[in-house]
């Protein structure tokens, strides 16, 4: 992974190039003030202080060579990709924010702009000299760099092929990360996945014997602190079992285990943070193949907290491995549980990409993500469950079916489904990410993508750093 604390730095007052944080408001009043003899050459780049603008211009006395003014949308609120942009296309070397300006939260869009992807390519690019930045706020360092890490996990899990990332290679992802932070790791599969998660083993009990399917767990932290489950949906690839998809909608399948992603990647952020909390990490790790052994459509299915689920549409497995992930991390009795996972091309449609859709079971919880999602530039949109959609999962047989006979509501009625494998008087997130960005954007390339991650942390943090 990329070196990320090598590219943020406290500053000690070491020699660094000057960046200039301009917005277009308040750009006639700076070029009167600073640029001198250097106006006519600004003005002849046609710089406008547009976000996204980078200049660079000849210092003003030998001791400095150059300086960067960088265009931004409001300089009273940066974003976290404001200085993406300058990142990309500046040249190796060393720079700082100047004046009064607090680099913040742009400092992660520095850092992502610099993320070296891991990539398959038999001549792979030369990356560009390291863009140092100094920080003027040397205790938030750790953190960015710490978020930074985060998101590149999560964004190289995701671009990983599905053939060089299964259920193995994703309880590895956990076990790695597991043996740095001192957590416990327990893995299910075989008989005892199919007697005790027999949901989980239908959905992954067509891949072939490398790729069988596991429940992976990890716990850390302090027994006697909160008690908090972090799941991810870990859907290595999606073909949609015997409802097959079609070839466009498979195509992008590998980045079906991006919930897993956003779990380990939280799991991490939050021992990092060393949050006052036990966490319980669950990641149901399957791949839906095609085979003689494929659970079909019509099929009942027995879910570990006894309820009868009716298959009717065999591409709608990963609400069936959260469904018994649920029941076990209820089983532990926490005060919270969040959820992620790549659940339904309906969030998409309803939402785009950028916004992972919200569901809680507490008003007060949903607002606290929202909130936190908005001041760290991690945007979540919160949607009902809306109890009346209830009905659209009935079944003549079972309990319940794992898809609406409706094609209305698509996100609601599966994140219903979700609720009902969610314990009593117990706090509940869910976030339908897409865990991808189509469109490449500064700092943040066409591929595997955190969205949500951020949101998620920031807002347990603050909760559980105020009451310790």
């Amino acid at each position: 992974m990329t070196d990320f604390a090598a590219l943020l730095r406290p500053n000690r007052g070491e020699t660094a190039r000057p960046l200039h944080l301009v917005d277009a408001t308040l750009f006639p009043e700076w070029l009167k003030a600073h640029a001198g003899a250097r106006k006519a050459l600004i003005e002849a780049a046609r710089f406008e202080a547009k976000p996204g603008q980078v200049l660079v211009i000849p210092g003003p006395s030998p001791t400095a060579d150059v300086e960067v003014l960088v265009g931004v949308a409001r300089l009273a609120s940066l974003t976290p990709w404001c200085l993406a942009a300058a990142a990309e296309r500046l040249p190796e070397g060393t720079y700082r924010v100047a004046g009064e300006v607090a680099p913040g939260l742009s400092a992660l869009g520095w850092l992502l702009a610099q993320h070296t992807r891991t990539t398959w390519k038999s001549k792979p690019d030369t990356p560009a000299g390291p863009r140092v930045l100094l920080s003027g706020e040397p205790a938030r360092v750790a953190e960015i760099v710490r978020l930074a890490e985060a998101t590149g996990q999560v964004r190289d899990l995701v671009d990983t092929p599905a053939g060089d990332l299964g259920p193995a290679e994703l309880e590895q992802a956990v076990r790695d990360w597991a043996k740095s932070a001192g957590a416990e790791v327990t893995v299910t599969k075989g008989d005892a996945l199919a007697q005790g998660y027999p949901m989980i083993y239908a959905v992954g009990a067509a891949a072939e014997p490398s790729r069988a399917p596991r429940l992976i767990e990890a716990t850390w932290g302090d027994p006697n602190h909160p008690r908090i489950a972090v799941i991810g949906k870990g859907v290595v690839f999606d073909s949609g079992g015997l409802d097959l998809k079609p070839a466009a909608g498979m195509r992008l399948m590998k980045k079906d285990m991006g919930g897993a992603a956003h779990a380990l990647a939280l799991a991490r952020l939050i021992v990092g943070e060393r949050l006052p909390v036990r966490l319980h990490l669950l990641i149901p790790a399957v791949e839906n193949a095609v085979s003689g052994a494929a659970f079909r459509p019509g099929d009942i299915l027995r879910s570990r907290n006894g309820l009868r689920v009716e298959i009717d549409n065999t591409d709608a497995e990963g609400r069936l491995i959260l469904g018994d992930s649920l029941t076990r991390a209820g089983e532990e009795k926490p005060e919270l549980i969040v959820d992620f996972a790549t659940l339904t091309g309906a969030a998409r449609i309803a939402l785009g990409p950028d916004l992972p859709a919200t569901f809680s079971n507490d008003d007060g919880f949903a607002a606290e993500l929202l909130a936190a999602g908005t001041e760290v530039g991690d945007p979540l949109w919160r949607l009902p469950l809306w109890d009346g959609y209830d009905e659209m999962l009935k079944s003549e047989l079972a309990d319940l079916s794992n898809s609406a006979d409706s094609p209305f509501a698509g996100t609601i009625t599966a994140a219903l489904f979700l609720r009902r494998f969610v314990p009593e008087n117990t706090l509940w997130a869910h976030l339908d990410t897409f865990a991808w960005r189509p469109v490449p954007r500064p700092g943040r390339p066409k591929g595997g993508e955190a969205l949500g991650l951020r949101a998620v942390y920031s807002a347990l943090s603050a909760r559980y750093t105020r009451r310790h």
